[in-house]
């Protein structure tokens, strides 16, 4: 047994009458590439935004590094290690791409000119950028200097994924980062991914693309119902048989816990 990076034991989470989360388990260890999958309506997002702290569940417990932790807010979240990039990507198009790389974040100038003036610290952040991306193997962009607006998807997406890995040291949660995306930049997207997780980071991959699911994932978490009905390894299954489990038409495992967590 180990200790995961990021557990949850019996999430419970309801809207008036609608049970979202109804007694969910979840774990992701260092350095894996866990895939979330399930049909709409299944409660993946309210899983993902009560792990991140866009939403607090109303029972069940969390646990960074085997620590119950509570978050009340994703900058909570943010703090602890765990960055989160969504399908909207939160990018801001008139700023280069350093600029998006801390947005949020950013640097000052050192001594008057910062802590008076509020000067940023452009050189320094153009030159942290570039390293970001240079270790990720991003080189599809001319410069740190360019806009973001002047990418395309693919471009945009790997700078939204370099940010979220420049700050996220424990936890990357990726919401469907290829939809829309071409089949060559949804490779460079997913080769990203597995760059991510052989940094030792934890990579979640929230996606309904069932072939970059089994081509990407360590382990895929099958939601059903409010609940992980299945954890399975791509090597043991197919995806007929996660299709299965999603709907209903097969039994799943349940889950057993991989993780030591305090009782």
């Amino acid at each position: 047994m180990s200790t995961a990076v990021l557990a949850a034991r019996h999430l419970v989470k309801h809207y008036g009458a609608v049970t979202a989360l109804d007694g969910a388990d979840f774990e992701v260890q260092q350095g894996e590439v866990l895939a979330v999958v399930g049909d709409n309506g299944a409660g993946k997002s309210t899983l993902i935004k009560a792990l991140t702290g866009a939403l607090t569940p109303d029972s069940g417990e969390i646990f960074l590094d085997g620590q119950r932790v509570r978050f009340h807010s994703p900058l909570d979240a943010r703090r602890r290690g765990i960055e989160t990039v969504y399908q909207t990507l939160a990018v801001a198009p008139a700023l280069d791409i350093s600029a998006n790389m801390f947005l949020g974040r950013e640097q000052r100038r050192p001594g008057f000119l910062g802590s008076v003036l509020r000067l940023l610290d452009k050189p320094a952040m153009r030159t942290q950028a570039a390293a970001t991306l240079q270790q990720l193997g991003i080189t599809t962009a001319k410069s740190v200097r360019q806009q973001v607006e002047t990418l395309s998807g693919g471009q945009r997406q790997a700078v939204a994924v370099a940010r979220a890995a420049a700050w996220g040291s424990k936890v990357v949660v990726l919401d469907e980062p290829t939809a829309a995306l071409g089949v060559r930049e949804a490779g460079q997207v997913l080769e990203l991914i597995r760059r991510i997780r052989d940094h030792g980071v934890a990579v979640i991959l929230i996606s309904h693309n069932m072939p970059q699911v089994f081509e990407v994932a360590d382990r895929i978490h099958i939601h059903r119902l409010g609940q992980r009905v299945a954890l399975v390894r791509p090597t043991e299954v197919t995806m007929t048989d996660v299709v299965a489990i999603m709907t209903g038409a097969k039994e799943g495992n349940k889950g057993r816990a991989d993780a030591d967590l305090p009782e």
